[in-house]
């Protein structure tokens, strides 16, 4: 039988497990987050994403309960949140910092909150166990933070924070102190985890690769507003205005002037460059300035002028970034514009058919672009 896609923000039925209703936050006269609403389903991994300062702490602390709001309301499984002190939320954190104990083993760090809690010691030593192997932490049992590795650390602070079996773990930039080849790796361990819990994760981040990894659906924000939230692949071949566009992987943006012409529309851009032809399901409001966003992947580059493309411009390649399994070409058009064009290395380098200063063709199809308004 086929496996139905986790989608419960496609239901009308599915109720939340975190509804932000109209929830502003201000620090004296700066405003953190600005009249937002958003909900979060259970056993979603929702990623928090943007730039410094753009609110995304600020939220994770509201649901901690370190910060009240200003206006609006937080419900948690329909609940008014605010009167409920931090210590006594459905709700753990976890820090970048990790903040172990250092003197504790990782089996009495996985273990404090149990023990604040005052479980039985039958109960504890089987939860600990239990998340011990979850973690996959069982012989690193009776050693200390500073004998273990960073990434191990980073499983011992999930462990702790999932002892409790909270209904909503927060994670703040919780990969941020591993090198890169390890934080691809406890990318997957937490999604795993997470899958095998049923907790509902909500991570803080800036890196929008990890979002777009670990999350099932993304929040992309700015100055304490939400500018999109959807799935990853939604944001990515969908995105709703330059901004979105522009923050999330590498994208060519194209001003010019878009006028409808049968099912799509065709934009001016540039004196003596031809009319480029894009169908989007995005759409205007009507003719007048637009920006095409189009992602170097969707573009082919040639030597050769490309036969029955829906579009095609001439420029000569201006530099080339070599990224191992990929290589990006940066062509100058005629009238300066620069526009990046992606291709898979699947010959050694030497093997390289294109290279500085020469003459190339760029050609992409009519959808391959998004006609965006802002």
């Amino acid at each position: 039988m086929a496996q139905t896609a986790f989608a419960p923000w496609d239901d009308p039925e599915a109720k939340p497990l975190i509804e932000f209703r109209h929830v502003t936050k201000r620090f004296g006269d700066f405003i953190a987050i600005d009249d937002l609403s958003l909900e979060i389903y259970e056993r979603e991994f929702f990623a928090l994403l943007g730039p410094s300062g753009c609110g995304k702490t600020t939220m994770m602390r509201m649901l901690a309960g370190f910060e009240p709001p200003s206006a609006g309301t937080i419900l948690l499984s329909g609940q008014d949140i605010a009167p409920v002190p931090p210590n006594k939320r459905a709700v753990n954190m976890m820090f970048q910092s990790y903040a172990l104990f250092p003197h504790l083993t990782v089996w009495d760090n996985i273990a404090f909150g149990l023990k604040r809690d005052k479980l039985p010691k039958e109960a504890i030593e089987a939860r600990v166990a239990e998340m011990l192997k979850l973690t996959r932490l069982e012989k690193f049992a009776r050693r200390k933070p500073h004998q273990i590795s960073g990434g191990q650390r980073q499983r011992v602070a999930l462990a702790r924070s999932l002892a409790k079996a909270p209904k909503l773990l927060l994670l703040d930039e919780p990969l941020g102190a591993l090198d890169k080849k390890l934080r691809q790796d406890t990318q997957f361990e937490l999604m795993d985890i997470q899958e095998k819990t049923g907790t509902t994760f909500v991570i803080v981040t800036h890196d929008q690769e990890e979002a777009m990894t670990v999350a099932s659906r993304v929040a992309v924000m700015d100055e304490g507003r939400l500018i999109q939230v959807d799935t990853p692949d939604r944001i990515y071949e969908y995105p709703n205005s330059v901004y979105v566009a522009d923050f999330i992987g590498d994208v060519n943006i194209i001003e010019g002037h878009a006028e409808k012409s049968g099912d799509g529309y065709e934009v001016t851009f540039a004196e003596g460059q031809p009319k480029l032809r894009a169908k989007t399901a995005n759409g205007l409001r009507g003719s007048g300035r637009c920006y095409l966003a189009i992602r170097p992947e969707k573009i082919a580059i040639s030597s050769q002028e490309p036969q029955d493309a829906a579009n095609a411009v001439r420029g000569v390649i201006d530099d080339i970034a070599y990224l191992g399994n990929l290589s990006t070409y940066y062509v100058r058009l005629d009238n300066g514009k620069i526009i990046k064009a992606q291709t898979a290395n699947t010959r050694r380098i030497a093997k390289r058919d294109l290279t500085w200063e020469d003459s190339v063709w760029l050609s992409w199809t009519d959808t391959a672009a998004v006609v965006l308004e802002n």
